[in-house]
């Protein structure tokens, strides 16, 4: 007796292993019976002895389900059809399923369409050659490829899966998005019928109609207002420019484009880069903006010019054009470095068509052992290298030879000339004073000249002053051991390289000058001009 009932017990829990319970959730046997409403003609026949057979303008109803159909075969007991021939399955006013043939369960809830298939749900359309409609989830699903047809987009797919109720979406395998203005491909998309928002979940493509490419890997994709929203280190590209970001937001509509989380904005055609941690573009304008960490390169030579600042602004002019160029904004704490010079100042402004930039706010140029400042600094290029320097208000150069000892110009307006990135002609207007050292041939050192005029023009080759030229003057030479302490630095002096950028990482640091050598700005005043009343009266005095 134990042992029959151990091999009882063995044998049904084996039962229950080898069968499962099933997942889906069980209905009640009340209220779920299929019914016939009409059949031209209804026989049964002994080779199915279980199937009603009907034939002419079938209609059979299922729990708010209406089926229409040529024939079917109507299986009482299992409470199931099979249906044949123009076969139209509506559901309320919002969903229909037209197919060639129908296996329908009425206790499962669920359809199986065959053969040129397809699904309306208010607007959209869904067209496939096999559906299974699961009526208990409201869950339509194909294997076999299938399109879905939704206001301008159609989308294909090998595989998908269509939620009326939620109006969602689900595609995988060779996912196509086609509408009128753009092409999105990928291998697995969201898309709601209701918003017409793709949701992105893994590598995708959006070529749009004006040669605009957008990649992303997980974000939406409104393609009623022609939104991006992109995270995952997306990017668009247009011509020869491309924007780069951990997200990203475009629209298409505005023609603006937000990115976050370092962002590059490269400039493939005019050999320049923006990045920063937020940066905005104007498609239509070509202007774009950057803050947070940015920062604006030039590549053209072979010497990379970075350029920082908490503001920096790039306005393009003539986009689409032969004649294209660009002037860049920086505001505050600006801060420039490249291999062969130098600068910090508060604002700058270069313009591209000019090849000159300006330098505001306390400006500095380094050149090797070279500084100069000023209250304003104008900087001319040539293909890139330094031409010609316009130094305005308090002019000062300054060069290091050695620890104690500084060459020294100073004057209201001063010209440096550049040849092969070194000063070859240093040219000062107005109080000049000059505070120069004098070397033998063979580098021994004489004294120090300190000299007064007007003007001066200095000649230099291989950094070594040739020849020095000026009107009325006067100077004294003192010998080295014997310069007195107020003629060693001229009144301006300050050699600021505490707050020289070091490399290009260096220039996000900020350092301020020490208060003593901040320039006061030169204050100009203009004469008051004399009326000939004033004139009069004067003579009456």
């Amino acid at each position: 007796m134990r042992l029959w009932l151990l091999v009882t017990l063995t044998f049904m829990v084996g039962l229950s292993l080898a069968f499962p319970p099933d997942d889906r959730p069980k209905r009640k046997a009340t209220d779920t019976r299929i019914h016939l409403i009409h059949s031209d003609v209804l026989y049964k026949t002994p080779e199915d002895p279980h199937a009603e057979i009907l034939v002419g303008h079938v209609k059979l109803s299922h729990e708010g389900v209406f089926l229409d159909c040529d024939s079917a075969k109507y299986y009482r007991e299992d409470n199931s059809f099979d249906a044949f021939g123009h076969v139209v399955m509506v559901q309320g006013d919002t969903l229909k399923l037209v197919c060639d043939s129908l296996y329908y369960d009425g206790y499962e809830l669920m359809a199986r369409a065959r053969s040129h298939v397809t699904l309306y749900h208010k607007k959209s359309k869904l067209v496939t050659e096999n559906l299974d409609y699961d009526r208990m989830y409201g869950v339509g699903m194909y294997l076999d490829g299938g399109t879905l047809y939704d206001a301008d987009n159609v989308l294909t797919s090998d595989w998908g899966q269509y939620t009326p109720a939620i109006h969602e979406a689900f595609f995988t395998d060779n996912v196509q998005l086609t509408n009128p203005k753009f092409t999105l491909v990928s291998d697995t998309l969201f898309y709601y019928t209701d918003t017409e928002v793709a949701r992105i979940m893994s590598p995708t493509n959006i070529t749009s109609e004006d040669g605009t490419f957008v990649y992303g890997e997980r974000g939406t994709y409104n393609t009623k207002l022609d939104q991006a929203f992109l995270l995952d280190r997306s990017y668009i590209i247009k011509d020869m420019r491309k924007i780069v970001a951990d997200s990203l937001h475009s629209d298409k509509e505005t023609g603006v484009d937000e990115a976050f989380g370092n962002v590059v904005i490269t400039d493939d055609e005019n050999y320049c880069m923006l990045k920063g941690n937020y940066c905005k573009y104007y498609e239509e304008t070509g202007n774009a903006m950057a803050t947070d960490s940015a920062v604006a390169l030039e590549y053209s030579s072979p010497d990379t010019l970075y350029v920082h600042g908490d503001t920096l602004k790039m306005f393009t002019f003539n986009l689409n054009t032969d004649s294209v160029y660009r002037n860049l904004h920086a505001y505050h704490h600006v801060r420039m470095f490249r291999n062969d010079a130098q600068g910090v100042c508060d604002s700058l402004v270069t313009l591209e068509r000019d090849s000159c930039t300006y330098m505001y706010g306390q400006p500095i140029l380094w050149n090797e052992d070279q500084q100069i400042f000023g209250e304003e600094i104008r900087i001319y290029n040539n293909d890139s290298t330094i031409d010609w320097i316009h130094v305005i208000n308090q002019a000062m150069t300054i060069e290091k030879v050695d620890s104690v000892s500084y060459n020294q110009v100073q004057s209201k307006e001063m010209f440096c000339y550049f040849v092969d990135g070194e000063i070859e002609h240093n040219e000062a207007h107005g109080n000049v004073y000059v505070a120069y050292f004098i070397e033998e041939d063979d580098g021994s050192r004489i004294g120090m000249n300190y000299t007064e005029t007007s003007e001066m023009h200095m000649f230099m080759e291989n950094k070594k002053v040739q020849k020095i030229w000026m009107p009325a003057a006067t100077g004294t030479t003192y010998p080295d051991l014997q310069i007195p302490a107020e003629r060693r630095y001229l009144g301006n002096f300050a050699w600021f390289d505490y707050i020289r950028p070091l490399n290009k990482d260096d220039i996000f640091v900020w350092r301020n000058k020490d208060e003593k050598n901040i320039l006061k700005k030169t204050e100009t005043r203009n004469v008051p001009l004399q009326s000939l009343k004033d004139l009069e009266q004067k003579k009456q005095r």
